[in-house]
């Protein structure tokens, strides 16, 4: 999709829309009639977002402790009630999932951990459900190609969760949290300053899950699973501006689905499906200035992640890999910020059980970047990106973004091409392995190109927007079914295309605030198998959300949640071609009690199941190599969960 076709596309749908009001996630004035200032890291740049050409939304921290109560071992529903987000299940057996920005699918969305791949260049779609949210201060996305500033992985868009940074005081806190489907959660988090340049967190998770059959078919809807999660940071900052952090963490899973102890399948057997998972990584950042105006960074990572998979009697051992080294300079004058720097990123795949799937690639990259103000409401941004991919050779991503604010407006527009190194792993091997996946052969990296025109107003204690994208992946990786026991992964022959509009109206008025959102997303697909073209598989075409909430700090908060989820198309159901839409009802509540605080949340008022309309499982395994169709609606139905969080 070139920027002509793109803006022909989304002019006429703002020429209809100019008198809508608009906003900018997080950019309109604070209470006290002041613009709250809000530094992201994902741009490199280090300017406020409000100033910053390439659209950036970040969760503040009041957000993220909202979302904490409702589910403290991840951060899947932080994400899922983000406007423009949508955390799919992946895998029904094992409960992953993963983050699709923009309809564009999961494996393109890249997950950083203060700017670092600590999960993994190419992440699992198990690493949501394996990050706890309670020592997260902020979360930046982007949304749309960034392969500019982070190379292969950030096809789709950037979620990147950025650590609190310590007080000045010790702080700490300990959440204690129950479900009524037998889960708990232990989390606790705590920072100290040293002296007046060291200070550290840490943060320690121990998280559960008792394997549930809910519709009595032997066969476990919702997975079982024992984690235990521990993450220090280290932090240091001088007078003279140097800047350092030191992050490590360590992460071990066993988690149990398929049929429960002594069920079967249709075929008569059993089917365990279990997945053992341990992850260790470490990162560091080190700022350096080098005169008033220029700064030399050093980032570098590691992260090593070994699974254990058991796919009824067939185990598959494997291991990923994930190293980052990258050297920068940034220079900011008046007007202008720029950044230009050299990375190295190498990506390992070792699989003890099929080695002909093993990968190694590696990508040194030269990257730039500059931002410049043509005046005080106009702004220029562009990067580039040059990786040398050991398997698939030079590819060049560039991205552009204007930025206008004509008075209470904000006006952006943002252009970007970016490429996706293709590997073993789309959506239907991870959730059913390697052993039906024929060896690859002559695939072409996906190649996508995204454009966005965001429209924003705020005003008081309204604020408002709108955001027109669209995007088109050629090249895009597939499984096509071979026999009716193997698939081989193809490129598709026509483009995949999304359009769409996202809304989202806040009215904050202390000490309430109620947020509107609604997403519309027309994405289509060549037929994997025949000619024409069909909706792209789990993609609502609408979605609508509705969030009242009351708060005041000391004392509590009550809160109410709408969510609709429109129609979706459907591959390989033999039940339905077109799942149904549904309502998701949730209700929040905290008292607050000097320094324990006690929270219910009750999820899913209506209970909506899936399998209340459906059967999970299919008659036989598909080609890839599954059990069950795939999630259209939630699995657990009504859950409640209930604790208590102590400040110290």
């Amino acid at each position: 999709m070139n920027l002509t076709k793109a803006l022909c596309w989304l002019l006429p749908l703002i020429a209809a829309s100019v008198s809508t009001t608009a906003q900018e996630l997080h950019e309109g004035e604070s209470e006290a009639g002041v613009m709250e200032e809000i530094i992201v890291q994902a741009t490199r740049s280090g300017r406020r977002m409000q100033d910053g050409a390439l659209r950036v939304e970040a969760l503040s921290g009041e957000e993220i402790e909202e979302k904490l109560l409702m589910r403290p071992g991840n951060i899947s529903m932080m994400l899922n009630e983000t406007g423009g987000l949508r955390v799919q299940v992946t895998s029904p057996a094992l409960g992953s999932a993963n983050v699709r920005i923009h309809g564009m699918r999961g494996r393109y969305t890249q997950l950083l951990a203060d700017g670092l791949p600590l999960y993994g260049g190419q992440a699992s779609s198990l690493g949501l459900l394996q990050v706890p949210p309670s020592d997260l201060g902020q979360v930046e996305i982007i949304k749309g190609a960034a392969s500019a500033l982070y190379g292969a992985q950030a096809l789709g868009g950037v979620i990147n969760l950025v650590s609190k940074r310590p007080g000045t005081s010790p702080e700490s806190e300990i959440i204690f949290n129950a479900t009524t489907r037998d889960g708990q959660d232990v989390s606790g988090y705590g920072e100290t300053r040293m002296n007046e340049q060291w200070s550290a967190s840490f943060l320690g998770n121990y998280s559960r899950q008792s394997t549930q059959d809910l519709d009595g078919d032997q066969w476990i809807d919702m997975p079982g699973f024992d984690r235990v999660a521990i993450r220090p940071r280290l932090f240091y900052e001088n007078d003279t501006g140097t800047r350092a952090f030191l992050t490590a963490g360590v992460m071990s899973e066993d988690r149990q689905g398929g049929t429960l102890n002594g069920g079967t399948v249709p075929s008569g057997e059993s089917f365990p499906q279990d997945q053992d998972t341990s992850r260790f990584d470490i990162g560091a950042t080190l700022e350096q200035p080098l005169d008033d105006d220029t700064t030399a960074q050093l980032r570098l990572s590691s992260m090593r992640q070994d699974h254990d998979h058991r796919f009824g009697d067939l185990i598959e051992v494997d291991r990923h890999e994930t190293l980052l080294l990258e050297a920068s300079i940034a220079r900011q004058s008046a007007r202008t910020t720029w950044v230009g720097g050299a990375a190295y990123q190498a990506d390992r795949y070792r699989s003890d059980t099929f080695a002909a799937f093993n990968y190694d690639y590696r990508a040194p990259a030269l990257f730039g970047q500059v931002d410049y103000d043509l005046g005080d409401n106009f702004a220029l941004a562009g990067s580039a990106r040059w990786d040398d991919h050991s398997e698939y050779g030079s590819q060049l991503s560039p991205r552009f973004s204007v930025l206008y604010r004509p008075g209470a407006w904000t006006i952006r527009g943002s252009w970007g091409r970016g490429f996706y190194a293709p590997t073993p792993f789309v959506e239907e091997t991870e959730a059913s392995g390697l052993s039906r996946l024929e060896p690859l052969y002559d695939l072409e990296p996906e190649q996508a190109e995204t454009t966005s025109i965001d429209i924003a107003y705020s005003v008081g204690s309204v604020e408002a927007g709108l955001t027109f994208f669209g995007s088109e992946i050629d090249d895009a990786v597939i499984p096509l079914p071979v026999t009716p026991d193997s698939v081989r992964l193809i490129n598709q022959n026509g483009p995949v295309e999304t359009r769409g509009v996202e809304a989202l109206l806040r009215w904050r008025h202390a000490p309430f605030a109620v947020t509107a959102s609604y997403l519309y997303l027309d994405a289509t697909e060549a037929r994997p198998d025949s000619p024409g073209r069909r909706n792209v598989p789990l993609t609502p075409e609408h979605s609508v959300g509705l969030v009242a909430m009351w708060e005041k700090h000391g004392r509590g908060r009550l809160g109410l949640e709408l969510y609709y989820t429109g129609e979706q198309s459907l591959a390989d159901n033999p039940y339905r071609q077109t799942s149904k839409p549904y309502l998701h009802v949730g209700l929040l509540g905290e008292i607050t009690l000097g320094p324990l605080s006690l929270f219910l949340n009750l999820e899913n008022l209506l209970d909506v199941r899936q399998t209340r309309t459906d059967p999970l499982l299919q008659q036989r395994r598909t080609p890839a190599g599954s059990w069950t169709v795939d999630a259209w609606a939630p699995l657990e139905g009504f859950i409640a969960n209930a604790g208590v969080r102590v400040r110290l």
